[in-house]
């Protein structure tokens, strides 16, 4: 008897997570596409043909780009001067710092013993060699830079929601929160923070992967770029004292902060006061608009029982209060039952530092959200989250117009603007406790609720504790890839 061909397997090797079903708060709006996703489908084992989930979120990022190119659209159109940035909500910094830091004339401009640019080393690099792409001969030169730079986001913004997909383990779909988030679509194109982005979670899906030598060169390059990229390591170093495995921290650390003495040094070397101007302007700047403190100055023009700080106020007592935060963060990770998540750790000391330094920049919130995707992935707690940027963000630009309106009737009250900061910071206050919660009550995380330990330990997968601060006796090792190989239980959101 002849045997029958059986069909090629188009199984995958791993049962994955969708929102619909794991999610409460999505599942209740899937009622007019049929509800929520059936129980005898096997999504991540089954061959979805072209539409991947890596696929349909580049597709989701490329649309939310457009939406990006829109929302900056009425300055495209009628120009970036007098207040046509505020009113619309449509500023970049990328059009300015055009034509008054010399860009137009010299596309090189901060690489020079004068140059007064307010930038990192690598950030300055960028700004130059997309400057240097615009044609001399064409009209409205500094439109052609903006749109390049919005290109360029749109791909870093593609490059970050892929990292994060597959940093996302069974969970690919949280990266959703990435591809279309408000907060990277209104505050993307201000500057050149998404480099930064792209660069840590290129350096944390190298990290994942074991791959520490490369982590620590994409961590370096993302901190010559802005400086947060570096908080990653002091994630590092929690789980790397808590499992007794010191290594992967050295390397990596070791590595980033030699690559960025590499990119640094032979700027500082060529032109050192150039070079100074940057820690000089941070030193000496203001408190942002966004940030407690200038909340804080605002309210203490108004009282007499309230003292302003200046700047260097502001950078002093700023440090003391990271250096607070990072320590208590340190201590949740070694009193924490299990392992905190690096992505739960990395969240809690970046939004730590947005939430008392000087300067929180609207487009600090990019930062935050491919973090947020990785430590707490919550729909409910994000679209609440999103709702309070995108109010703030707004007000913001609306204040700052009615800075100078000549008309009683259009200015923006500034109790409304303390109002709208004030939330935003309350409501990341709010989301920092979601997630120390989840690290105390790993029950509360919904990365473990799906049968995983940590997608992104990389080397210190599986490896027991030996050194908590709960008078413990070394736990047995955590058997993570084990873990994420078992048959998922349906996640509660």
């Amino acid at each position: 008897m002849r045997e029958s061909k059986q069909p090629q397997s188009t199984r995958g090797p791993l049962r994955i997570t969708v929102p619909s079903r794991a999610d409460g708060f999505l599942r209740q709006f899937t009622a007019v596409i049929g509800g929520p996703l059936g129980r005898h489908s096997d999504p991540g084992r089954v061959n979805p043909g072209f539409f991947t989930v890596e696929r349909v979120l580049i597709l989701m990022t490329i649309a939310a780009s457009l939406l990006m190119l829109l929302a900056k659209n009425p300055c495209r159109v009628n120009g970036w001067g007098g207040s046509n940035p505020y009113l619309y909500a449509c500023y970049s910094d990328w059009v300015p710092l055009f034509g008054a830091r010399g860009f137009a004339e010299n596309p090189w401009v901060p690489f020079s013993a004068q140059a007064q640019f307010e930038y990192p080393v690598l950030m300055s690099a960028v700004a130059s060699a997309v400057a240097w792409l615009v044609p001399e001969g064409a009209a409205n030169r500094s439109l052609i830079y903006f749109d390049m730079n919005l290109v360029l986001v749109a791909v870093l913004w593609i490059v970050t929601v892929v990292c994060t997909l597959r940093m996302g383990g069974r969970r690919p779909w949280d990266a959703a929160m990435v591809a279309i988030a408000p907060g990277i679509i209104l505050a993307g194109s201000i500057n050149w923070d998404m480099w930064a982005v792209a660069l840590l979670a290129l350096g944390m899906l190298s990290f994942a992967r074991r791959h520490t030598v490369l982590a620590g060169i994409l961590i370096g390059l993302g901190a010559a770029m802005k400086i947060y990229p570096f908080f990653v390591l002091g994630a590092v170093l929690v789980i790397a004292v808590r499992t007794g495995k010191l290594k992967p921290f050295w390397v990596t650390g070791g590595t980033a902060a030699l690559t960025w003495i590499l990119v640094n040094l032979p700027y500082a070397l060529a032109y050192p006061d150039s070079f100074k101007h940057f820690f000089a302007f941070s030193s000496e700047r203001g408190a942002g608009f966004s940030s407690f403190w200038h909340v804080w100055n605002l309210l203490a023009e108004k009282s007499e029982a309230l003292q302003p700080f200046n700047a260097q106020q502001m950078s002093f007592w700023g440090l003391v209060l990271f250096f607070l935060c990072c320590t208590g963060i340190a201590v949740l990770g070694l009193v924490a039952k299990r392992t905190p998540r690096l992505g739960s750790l990395t969240f809690l000391i970046v939004a730590s530092f947005v939430m008392v330094n000087k300067v929180y920049s609207p487009q600090f919130i990019v930062w935050l959200i491919p973090l947020f995707a990785l430590a707490l992935p919550r729909w409910r707690e994000f679209v609440v989250w999103m709702l309070v940027e995108v109010a703030h963000f707004y007000g913001l630009w609306f204040y700052l117009d009615s800075l100078d309106a000549e008309d009683i009737h259009k200015v923006f009250p500034e109790n409304g603007y303390i109002f709208l900061v004030l939330a935003h910071m309350l409501m990341l206050a709010y989301l920092m406790y979601l997630v120390a919660r989840s690290v105390l009550d790993p029950r509360r995380d919904p990365i473990r609720a799906v049968g995983q330990e940590d997608p992104l330990a990389g080397p210190f997968a599986g490896a027991p504790d030996a050194f908590t601060l709960r008078g413990l006796k070394p736990s047995a090792p955590q058997h993570a890839e084990h873990a994420a190989n078992a048959p998922a239980p349906e996640a509660k959101a």
